[in-house]
């Protein structure tokens, strides 16, 4: 059910099976066999996260306790970078090294991730690793679709037990769905706050669009201060691009799939640990949001420089306008472009009086909340009802977005 990879810490297993149509991000619960699992697993679907919370973190997220209605359930937040940054990480290799310190405890004796596919650097492939040295292999950003949960079963015929996820909300919402059913003696969940997706050969037409030697681009990062960073591996410099300047409008409407503008979890609620950046103003955005992800944190504890968190600048006029350019998308009319003249000055403007730090996560929230409804209002109004959760609703409320008599539906 698996192959070796020619080294004893990594195994890239054999996934059979396919996604399933319609939404579907191919998280691996479908090619696991049981035909029935999806619909009882699939954020799509009907997502329930007050029960998955309370059974998850031992209760539900308090919308008046702190930022808790638009990060969910949390015990604790930090702004952290690891120290020293392992060599190739996407940020300072905090995410993996978590996981690599699990196992090194013996907390897990495998860990579900992935890493870069041989033949080409930015596709996504699953791997069990029970190294912890080969998780350096899982470091950086992948573009695709990575049926990750698929790679559960063959873990357990290996024998593992104790085994860690690291995944994106939609894989984690699923795997909390199936998790009783597993039998495992443990289980941790290292989440990242999801990036829009898209298909790896997607990625390819937008690094084409990027530079005229795109195959030489070795890592790609949206940052928070509103900027790409760019790194090559033919001996150029690093290169920044301001986010008004990149080539958003060139792009097919189809380029992100309908499955990540309508998802409802952008911070990944379920997860143990989120780390992710969007809440740390140049540094890893950290909320450990139960006992094990404290647990887990605890692992890098003397590892870790920490910095007050930042909350800075005011979301609303940039959010405001993504609403509008978003119902223009909804509408399927063209989306507005900046004129040449005015993208310097806007991109001068932007780190220094934009939305920074907490602010600036919340922005991406509430335009996830508003993405989400908008294109399922256009696209599949018959599942606002089901699919768009209480948390989502009550941060679109404040631009106008609520439920009509058709989409509201009751969560205890």
């Amino acid at each position: 059910m698996a192959k070796d990879t020619g080294r004893s810490g990594i195994v890239v297993p054999h996934l059979g099976g396919a996604p399933r149509p319609g939404l579907c991000t191919d998280c691996g619960i479908s090619r696991m066999g049981d035909g029935k699992a999806c619909g009882r697993a699939c954020q799509f679907i009907q997502p329930d996260y007050p029960e998955a919370e309370r059974k998850i973190h031992g209760r539900v997220a308090d919308p008046e306790l702190g930022d808790e209605a638009f990060f969910g359930v949390t015990q604790s937040m930090l702004r952290a970078r690891l120290s020293p940054a392992a060599e190739g990480a996407q940020w300072t290799g905090l995410t993996t090294e978590l996981a690599a310190e699990l196992l090194r405890t013996g907390a897990v004796t495998a860990v579900l991730a992935v890493a870069p596919d041989p033949e080409d650097r930015w596709k996504p492939l699953p791997v069990i690793v029970t190294d912890p040295e080969d998780m350096a292999q899982c470091r950086g950003m992948r573009m695709g679709y990575a049926p990750t949960l698929a790679a559960l079963t063959p873990a357990m015929v290996q024998g593992h037990t104790r085994i860690a996820v690291v995944g994106i909300p939609c894989q984690v919402y699923a795997l909390r769905q199936i998790e009783a059913d597993l039998g495992l003696e443990r289980l941790y969940v290292i989440g990242t706050p999801c990036s829009d997706n898209t298909s790896t050969e997607n990625f390819h037409s937008f690094l084409n669009l990027l530079d005229d030697r795109p195959e030489a681009i070795s890592y790609l990062e949206f940052r928070a201060d509103y900027r790409v960073e760019l790194r090559f591996d033919d001996g150029r410099p690093d290169r920044v691009i301001p986010f008004l300047s990149l080539p958003i409008s060139k792009l097919p409407p189809d380029f992100f799939p309908m499955t990540c503008k309508t998802c409802v979890d952008y911070t990944n609620r379920l997860a143990d640990i989120t780390v992710g950046y969007m809440g740390g103003d140049g540094d890893q955005w950290v909320i450990a949001r139960n006992d094990r992800g404290a647990e887990i944190l605890g692992l890098l504890e003397d590892r870790l420089i920490l910095k007050p968190l930042t909350d800075k600048g005011k979301r609303d006029g940039a959010v405001k306008g993504f609403l509008a350019n978003t119902e223009r998308a909804a509408g399927g009319m063209p989306l507005r472009s900046m004129p040449d003249w005015l993208r310097p000055v806007v991109s001068f403007l932007q780190p220094r009086i934009g939305p920074r730090g907490l602010e600036f996560a919340r922005a991406r929230v509430e335009m996830k909340a508003i993405e989400t409804i908008l294109h399922l209002r256009r696209a599949y109004p018959a599942r606002v009802k089901n699919m768009v959760p209480e948390h989502v609703w009550r941060v679109a409320e404040r631009y106008g977005l609520a439920p009509d008599a058709d989409e509201a539906r009751r969560e205890e």
